[in-house]
């Protein structure tokens, strides 16, 4: 039987692997339909900001005329969950957070741009004869997880490749709820040692999203000229009149001078993006900035994930509401015990309105941290941590303590791990001990289900001596065999 794939894959690296994939195949796999840049069939980040960018195939929604294709996903018991999850990633690129947004602002919008998307999505299916789905990354950006949610619908065969921590490899698995779950079949690997209690950086790995100036007190931050040009070129947009008040302008600009003198140095706010809503975002978190942080009463440490990313989007499930790991940790948390929370240092105002501070501060127990408490010694001196999936557990693990899960974590399987369910007794899950060679021997075993090569651009300088030519025949062979069955996966639940 010929595979015929309807693939997800941006990028020139993707571009090269599927060509390798087909053309090593035999014929026994056909690409259908690619979405991916102006050269694939379809342009996708067209599709995510609603510009009319055209692919080979032309634009998918051109000659697109409605006939009810995208239905199946009514019958689907996941239904209001997948529109909520589709929804929620679409926000992402709203005019709230990107220069270039798209122009959904009512709910019903989105609801409708949800079905019209998925109803292209099923007759592109149809028409091409699809029988398998390839996404080669994670879909976390709204129009990718639409397309995941038809395919799955509609019986396709899914495979998802996303790179891994690892410089040269990626997972692999059928499902986004797969992720984390380490396959039974698998190549063991030999144990991976690991600096106890070190940071995972140490490793030689990819896991470059920490910065030691985050982690340190330092100077208080004075406002940048990039932050002035910010303003004003969002004022040229969104509100043009304003530019005519000075005395408004003025109040603004002392409005930020304020936040930028209550936040650590290496804290840049509006260097990039200037909106209300950050406005609004970075005066409430200023708020918490010089609050004082006892760590000798026995607290939980929940680090917050950046929003939007895929670890909440799409690997945390219903928690990528991160409040709600709060609220769960809250309803179980022991007597005498307290619940300290730290931003993450890259968040903006992603999911963070003033009504997310008003609900925190209503949790019995909780404390949001000042920016530059260090996360290291936050989850040194924590009798557990809890997070949606976030590094910090790991981290966690390597000094030896417990973690608890809410979302799908590459460590998910490893020991010290408890994944949330009603009920749990944490001075229970605290008293846990385990053996740190017990850690070492998971990494490797995670490690052994990795498959060789580059899959995002982003990791190529990281691996060495990489080339094109050579890393897509590797990961053109691998993915053939994931598809066929004739390769383990990495995860499977």
């Amino acid at each position: 039987m010929t595979i015929r794939l309807i693939a997800d894959g941006r990028g020139y690296l993707r571009r090269c692997i599927l060509d390798k994939l087909v053309a090593h195949s035999n014929g026994s796999i056909e690409v259908v339909c690619h979405l991916g840049d102006s050269d694939s069939d379809f342009h996708a980040a067209c599709l995510q900001r609603m510009e009319v960018r055209r692919g080979r195939q032309g634009h998918l929604m051109r000659a697109h005329v409605a006939r009810g294709a995208e239905i199946p996903l009514l019958a689907s018991p996941d239904y209001f969950w997948m529109l909520e999850q589709g929804i929620e990633q679409m926000y992402r690129s709203s005019s709230n957070y990107r220069y270039r947004g798209h122009n959904l602002n009512h709910i019903q919008d989105y609801l409708d741009y949800y079905h019209v998307l998925a109803d292209a999505y099923a007759q592109q299916i149809e028409e091409s004869r699809a029988t398998h789905a390839l996404f080669l990354n994670m879909p976390h950006l709204g129009y990718d997880i639409i397309l995941y949610h038809v395919a799955k619908t509609l019986g396709l065969k899914t495979l998802i490749c996303s790179q891994t921590f690892f410089a040269d490899s990626f997972f692999s698995m059928e499902s986004i709820e797969d992720f984390g779950y380490l396959s039974v079949v698998g190549h063991d690997a030999p144990p991976i040692s690991i600096d106890k209690g070190s940071a995972p950086a140490v490793e030689n790995t990819s896991l470059i999203f920490n910065d030691e100036r985050w982690q340190q007190s330092g100077p208080r931050g004075r406002i940048k000229f990039q932050a002035i040009l910010s303003l004003l070129w969002h004022l040229a947009i969104c509100d043009p009149i304003k530019l005519l008040r000075p005395s408004y302008i003025v109040s603004l600009l002392k409005r930020v001078a304020n936040i930028y003198g209550s936040l650590p140095d290496w804290r840049d706010p509006f260097a990039k993006f200037f909106h209300v809503n950050e406005l609004a975002y970075f005066e409430h978190l200023a708020q918490y900035e010089r609050c004082s942080c006892d760590m000798d009463v026995p607290f939980v440490y929940i680090p917050l994930h950046n929003q939007p990313e895929m670890s909440t989007q799409t690997l945390g499930g219903k928690f990528r509401d991160q409040l709600l790991v709060v609220e769960a940790i809250a309803r179980i948390l022991p007597n005498g015990w307290r619940i300290y929370v730290k931003e993450n240092p890259r968040q903006t105002a992603y999911a963070r309105g003033p009504m997310f501070f008003h609900r925190l501060s209503r949790i019995h127990g909780v404390q949001l941290v000042p920016s530059e408490t260090s996360t290291y010694e936050l989850s040194s001196r924590a009798q557990l941590t809890a997070t949606v999936c976030g590094t910090a557990g790991y981290e966690s693990l390597r000094k030896g303590k417990p973690v608890v899960i809410f979302g799908g974590a590459w460590y998910g399987d490893f020991p010290g791990v408890f994944r949330w369910t009603d009920g749990l007794d944490l001075e229970a899950i605290a008293s846990t001990r385990f053996q740190h060679h017990e850690l070492e021997t998971a990494l490797g075993r995670l490690y052994g289900r990795c498959h060789s090569g580059v899959i995002e651009l982003l990791y190529k300088d990281k691996s060495k001596n990489f080339d094109l030519d050579a890393n897509s025949d590797l990961v053109a062979h691998t993915i053939h065999k994931l598809l066929t069955g004739s390769g383990p996966l990495s995860f499977a639940k």
